[in-house]
Order: structure tokens, then sequence, then C-alpha cells
């Protein structure tokens, strides 16, 4: 390496007590002739964090950078002779480095600009190579850790000293000249390191002297290969900014086109959305979403469906996106299939089905500001999970799409098992309003339900905030049945803890009612009943335990769980316990189990254990207690929790 001639702008030094210049000419000549040396000096008070390779490199830089623009007052020092043989331009040029050298140990700060000696180097550089001094000896390199433990200006002082034979008063100077605030400080830091002056002439401070590897080879294959990736991604891009516009017509809301190929434009083309036949489902042995015909008075509308398309696969910043917990909100991978075109209430209605997901597109009748765009997934929907799809909200009613085997649809209330249904009326699949319980008052004083009919019986279903309506079931894990007008009984006291289910991507809630249990006192019978809702992603499965007393509107929480196996079909077992208190102001602590339990015991707060799927006990309030149960094949089950 040969230094060069960078200019850099001149920051003002005082003048020198003899009054001595030194111009552009005289720095080069001092730089050129001493230059080994002075990258010697700039590489020992660089700080070692930086390690050797940059450290050399910016050893070369600070001294290429050091040369004035033009005449500029000489540096510091009181005499010349204190110069390298008395020449007060390589008096200046060390003070240039002296001074940069200790600016690129300091810390970025926020809110400043970093100076130029605190970033890499822009030149020297050299690529695919390392490049460092030779090693040393054990002595040399443990006089590099001892410099690397003090502060910059301490090294800087302990460096003037040995290499530049300087004595203290003269380094007091320069280093005051460097900006140091503490020179004495500094020298007092240095003195803690022993006078091993020799040793900084050593091949190990060498930057002149160097040797080469290569970098990371694996690491520099990867960077090539993103480099020359983003450079390609670059200029497809600005490619396809330069095409001109095209298309079938007006987007509606969606954003601006960012790609043209072959399958994407397929997926937006209204002329090649699928369509079923009306009579496609009496032939079929799937009853799932793929064997609904198109429906609704807009199905031909092609600029609605154009605008429901396009927003699908790039809905536009003022577009509304909403999505199931666990659905992808991408576009379609290819023409999607067509549901639904229509209007429902104040608003033209697009729904469409991808084999994985529903999409719901809605816009204002009089435009496409405040268009939205729901998505849930729907992977393995069949029969009642299929029967029904939520069309609009409104007034705190919704309306539903239903499936076309669908022969009857009415209303329920839930918590009222013997109230009876009410007919709703059904044209071309879509029903009548009826009250939606996520949009009631948080007072639960009902939750209506909707109960559709058709070849295989009744199923109810619940409308939880998302495009699919949950369906809801009763039974033991793994032989559940649709809920229908004869189960009623069991979900009524337990209605209102849907409301825990809203908007979690629920798929279908089963109600099983695993015991009951004869109050202490001879207060009556409880029901011990677990809910458990089950996810369309799989994942977030609830689980609740819950208690019933005679007489009570609601069920109370005893237990609750996220994301494990029982009261499912995979682990049809339960045990959960409460504290109840009876009407005499007395307190128990009752457990129950599944229909396999054999015994029951419970430590902490409350010892006690009973054969049996059920325990009772007396409690103090607020007892905190341990249960354990174990099933008649010996195997232990775990409360609830």
């Amino acid at each position: 390496m040969q230094p060069q001639d960078v200019a850099q702008r001149h920051t003002p030094t005082p003048t020198a007590a003899d009054g001595s210049v030194v111009d552009v000419e005289q720095a080069e000549a001092a730089l050129v002739e001493h230059y080994p040396r002075l990258v010697r000096l700039g590489y020992l008070v660089l700080p070692p964090a930086m390690g050797r390779s940059r450290r050399v490199l910016t050893a070369h830089a600070l001294v290429q950078r050091a040369l004035p623009r033009g005449r500029t007052s000489a540096s510091v020092i009181p005499s010349q002779s204190t110069g390298r043989d008395g020449d007060p331009g390589y008096a200046f040029v060390r003070l240039r480095v002296v001074r940069t050298a200790l600016e690129a140990g300091l810390p970025l700060r926020r809110r400043a600009w970093p100076k130029r000696s605190q970033l890499p180097p822009l030149l020297p550089q050299v690529w695919g190579l390392r490049l460092f001094p030779r090693s040393g000896g054990a002595d040399e390199l443990a006089l590099d850790q001892r410099l690397a433990t003090l502060s910059g200006p301490a090294r800087a002082a302990y460096v003037l000293r040995g290499l530049e034979k300087l004595p203290d008063a003269d380094v007091r100077r320069v280093l005051t000249a460097a900006k140091v605030t503490d020179p004495d400080a500094a020298l007092a830091e240095a003195n803690g390191v022993p006078a091993q002056h020799a040793l900084l002439d050593s091949p190990e401070f060498d930057p002149c002297s160097l040797q080469a590897r290569p970098t990371d080879l694996m690491r520099r294959r990867q960077h090539t290969k993103a480099a020359i990736a983003a450079a390609a991604a670059i200029a497809v891009c600005g490619a396809l900014v330069a095409l001109p516009g095209g298309g079938w017509g007006p987007d509606g809301a969606a954003a601006p086109e960012y790609a043209q190929n072959p399958a994407a434009e397929a997926a937006l083309d209204p002329g090649r959305l699928a369509r079923v036949a009306p009579t496609a489902w009496k032939s079929s042995a799937r009853t799932d979403f793929s064997v609904w015909p198109a429906r609704g008075a807009l199905a031909k509308d092609t600029a609605l469906l154009r605008r429901a398309l396009a927003v699908w696969a790039r809905p536009g910043a003022s577009v509304r996106v909403s999505a199931t917990p666990g659905t992808q909100t991408g576009g379609p991978a290819g023409p999607p299939q067509l549901l639904y075109a229509g209007e429902v209430d104040n608003a033209h209605v697009v729904i469409l089905y991808d084999g994985l997901r529903i999409a719901r597109y809605a816009e204002p009748k009089d435009g496409t500001e405040g268009a939205a765009l729901d998505l849930a997934r729907v992977d393995g929907a069949a029969g009642p999970e299929a029967s029904a799809l939520v069309l609009g909200r409104a007034d705190g009613n919704v309306r539903y799409l239903t499936a076309p085997w669908v022969t009857k649809a009415a209303e329920r209330d839930l918590r009222k098992p013997s109230g009876g249904a009410m007919d709703l009326d059904l044209t071309d699949g879509v029903t009548a309003p009826l009250a939606s319980p996520v949009q009631q008052p948080d007072a639960c004083t009902s939750w209506n339900v909707l109960q559709l009919t058709d070849a295989s019986g009744t199923h109810l279903s619940t409308d939880l905030g998302e495009l699919v309506p949950a369906h809801l079931t009763t039974g033991r894990p793994g032989a559940t049945k649709s809920a229908g007008a004869e189960t009623l009984a069991t979900w009524a006291p337990f209605a209102c803890s849907l409301a825990a289910q809203r908007a979690g991507g629920v798929r279908s809630v089963n109600a099983w009612a695993y015991a009951d249990q004869a109050l202490p006192e001879k207060a009556g019978t409880a029901d011990w009943v677990c809910t458990r809702a089950e996810t369309w992603r799989g994942e977030g499965t609830a689980v609740l335990a819950q208690f019933h007393t005679p007489g009570g509107r609601y069920g109370a929480v005893a237990a609750k769980a996220t994301d494990v196996a029982a009261c499912g079909p995979r682990d049809p077992h339960v045990l959960a316990g409460v504290l109840w208190k009876s009407e005499a102001g007395s307190w128990y602590l009752l457990a129950a189990g599944s229909e396999d339990t054999a015994s029951i015991r419970t430590s902490g707060g409350v010892t006690a254990s009973a054969q049996g799927r059920v325990l009772a006990a007396r409690a103090e309030r607020g007892a905190q207690a341990t249960l354990s149960g174990t099933l008649g094949d010996g195997s232990r089950v775990a409360a609830l929790r």
C-alpha cells in the first residue's frame, strides 16, 4: 500500500509558539518519508476492540487523510526539535493521526452525526482478504493485552512516550492539542503499564508488514448470492413499474398492481371463476363448500366480481381486512369458486371459496369507499360445519347463506330449551335476519342460535363474530353428535360461556355432561359439564369445566385450560373441583371426574380422599387444594386448571 493524496477539511489548530507554518508539500514529504511509523502510531492508538484487520485498514486511512488542504499553522509543539528530526511537517501530521485515532475510539452518540474516523474506512479496501500484522512473541501479546485495558488517551500517552520518545511535558502538549480533556490523568493511567518501549517496534505492531488470509468463504458466497438476488429483484420491479396499465376494468378499492403473470392474472379474471351447477350437490358424495352453487342476483356482474377478486389479491389502504386466527391473507393461487354475489342490506356482497378459505367482499351500494374483506379458514369442513356462512350483520342482526341441502332454517334461544324455534324465511338460500348473540349487550339474558334442518336431522350453529358459525355438539368425546332439540337442556346453563370464544377461529364447541353430584346438606344435585372449543387451525383449543347447581341460571367456570388433550377424543377424561358455599354458610370442596374415575384425592389446604368419581370435603373459605385422580386402570389423571 502507498499513501494517497486524500484531501480533508482543515480543522484550525492553535498557532505554534515559534510561529512556524506548514504547507501541503511539507506535510506530504513528512508523511511519505515517515509513513510506516505514522501508520504504526495510528495502529497502536486505535482501540483493539476493532479487531486487527480493521485496525490495519483504519490506521492506513487515518494517515492518508492527515494532509492539510493548504498552508496551516504548525502543531502546538513549542519547538521544532520535538518533531521527527526537527520537522514541523511531521509534528503536524503526527498530531492529526493521534487526534483522529482517538476520535475513532469514541462511542457513537444519538442525535449527533458520527465523525468520519468513527466509521469503517472507505479507502483503502481489500476485497476477499483479511490483512493483519505478523504475530509476535509472548511479550508482545502480553503488552497488546495490557494496552487494550487502557483508555484511548492513556494508550496514546504510552505510545508517544515509547515510540516517539517524547518527554512527558511534550506528551501532555500533544494530548492537549488532540483535544484530550485531562492529559495528566492519561499519563497517570499509562504509568500502570510496564515501560516495554522496545516492543513497540516489533512486527506485532507493524501495519505495513502484513499477512493475508481469505474472509469467511461460506458467508461470502451467501452474501454474493443474496446480492445477486436483490439486484435481480430490483431489475424486475423496475421493469414492472415501466409496464403500461391494462386489464378488465377499474379495480375499485384494490391497491395498484405489482405483478403480471399468467397464474396471478387468471386468479383475477371474473370469467374464470368456478361455478358449480345448482344440482351438483345432489349427486356428489361430498357435503362441503365445493358443491355449493353460485347464487345471488349479481352473480353475473363482472365489474363487481372483478373488484372483489382484485381486493382479495391486493387490498388497498382503505380496505378493512380481517381474518380468523391462523388464516392466510394472501390472494388465491388460482381462480376461486363463486358462492354468492348479491345485495345484502345496504351493501354489495361477494362470497368466494378457494378450497381452503372463504373470502367475503363487501362494498357500499354507492361506491367502493369503506370496502371490507373478511377471510376465514375452512379446510376440512363438511356436513353441519359447511352448512352456513355469514352474509352480513346490521342493526344487531345477522343474515346467513345456507347450503343447498338445507331445507329449513329457524332461530331459537339456547338459554330457553323449552321456548321452541321461530322459523326463518329462506330465499335462494339466504335467511331472514336473526338476532346475533355477539352483538347483544354484556348482560347475557339470551343466546340466539341458528337451527338448520336437512336430510340428516337438525343442527345448531352459533355466531361467534366470524364468517363461519361454530357448530354446537354434545356427548362424550369421540362419540359426539350435533346438538338438537333433545340436547338443549345440556347447553342451556352454559350458553353464555360461548362469549369467551368470540373471534377465536372456533370450528365447533362440544358440551359433555360428565358427572352429577349430590350436594352436601341435601341441597340437591349439581351438574358437571365440560365444554371444549376446537379451532380450524388445530391449536388454541379452549376447555372449560363448569359447575351448575340446581335452580342456578348460569353455570360457574370451575377450571379452564388451553391446548390440552383433556375432555377431547385423545383424552376423554376430566377432573375438576370448586369451592361451594351451602345455604347454611358452610364451605365445601367439591370435585368430580369422568365416569372412569376410580378415586379422587386432595392435598394442600384441604386433605381428603374418596372412592369413586365425586368428592365432597369440608373446607375453609379461600382454601387452596391440589386435586389428583386415579382411573380404573390405575393410571393417574390430573385436575384441569
